[in-house]
């Protein structure tokens, strides 16, 4: 591995190779089922949330399993366990390595739209502003790391869940890895049609829109469509020209076609004025029944939003 302003190539493989007393006396081997497929299989406790054991840790950190199953952020796994079960190194026995800022920024931005919809918020303890800056101190981050025994295998190459790479390929929202074919598939999990759905979702941005270009490439997948129609927006302004669209994983959920017209619903980043798609968005062919279905729809939902109100006001 390599960081900032030090050299520790392959820098997990270190701890295995210390002498067994200074090893028993600073770093214990990473046992936290969700952090084995990590870099580093060497941790020390306290970790950076102040669990004094790895048996507490683990009963904080599958609160966030849910969260890692719909594939919000490709960087979610890695910074929870770099808090979790931080890397232990002979260089840094007293206090281990934070990650590094922008992988908490990360993680964060692609996660905490998701936690919204279910009334949560991204936790104080995982404060993104407490951490270093990768050029201002040590941090650990997926991208600083240099294996000597290829990529990572945390880390899958985003284009393996494109769509477009080929059809042996498929996607899954609650599966941030990509499979081999005829294994456990990265396959889009299907939302019905419904009067139900629209009303349980309450989706903040319906349009009409043609995809002009799907792009898979670094840590932002996006759509750029052109607006055809908006059927809804809530907070933010949708203009009738080019957007872009946000997927919230490299597994491209719901899939869309360029060229292809549709029809669009899913969440807004009022913060940053984004079209998310995330978990629960839906794409679908852009039919005239459809738009007047779901003008229908949201007729129903604003009269039981009304509904609602006249209660509270009684």
């Amino acid at each position: 591995m390599k960081f900032p302003g030090i050299s520790v190539s392959l820098l997990a493989m270190s701890c295995v190779l210390w002498p067994a007393v200074v090893q028993a006396a600073s770093c214990e081997s990473v046992r936290i089922p969700l952090c084995r497929s990590m870099p580093w299989n060497m941790t020390k406790m306290p970790n950076h949330l102040h669990h004094s054991t790895q048996d507490n840790a683990v009963l904080a950190i599958e609160q966030f399993e849910a969260l890692l199953g719909t594939g919000c952020s490709p960087d979610l796994l890695f910074f929870l366990c770099a808090m979790y079960a931080p890397i232990c190194t002979i260089d840094f026995q007293h206090e281990p390595i934070k990650p590094c800022k922008a992988v908490c920024e990360r993680a964060k931005y692609g996660c905490e739209p998701v936690m919204k919809r279910y009334n949560h918020s991204w936790p104080d303890s995982l404060a993104c502003s407490e951490l270093p800056l990768y050029d201002r101190g040590v941090c650990i981050s997926p991208e600083a790391i240099v294996k000597a025994d290829g990529p990572d295998s945390y880390h899958q190459d985003p284009s393996r869940c494109n769509p477009e790479s080929g059809p042996d390929f498929l996607m899954d929202s609650n599966n941030f890895k990509c499979r081999e074919p005829r294994g456990d598939h990265c396959r889009c999990k299907a939302v019905k049609m419904s009067l139900r759905t629209y009303l349980k979702n309450n989706y903040n941005y319906v349009i009409r829109a043609k995809v002009k270009d799907v792009r898979n490439r670094g840590l932002e997948p996006t759509a750029v469509v052109e607006v055809k129609e908006v059927l809804k927006s809530s907070l933010v302004n949708i203009p009738k020209e080019t957007q872009t669209l946000y997927y919230s994983s490299s597994c491209l959920c719901p899939p869309l076609s360029v060229g292809e017209e549709y029809l669009v619903m899913g969440y807004e980043n009022e913060e940053t004025s984004r079209l998310l798609l995330i978990d629960g968005s839906v794409a679908q062919k852009w039919r005239d029944r459809l738009g007047r279905k779901v003008k229908r729809w949201d007729k129903i939902l604003q009269g039981k939003g009304r509904a609602v109100e006249r209660q509270n006001h009684h």
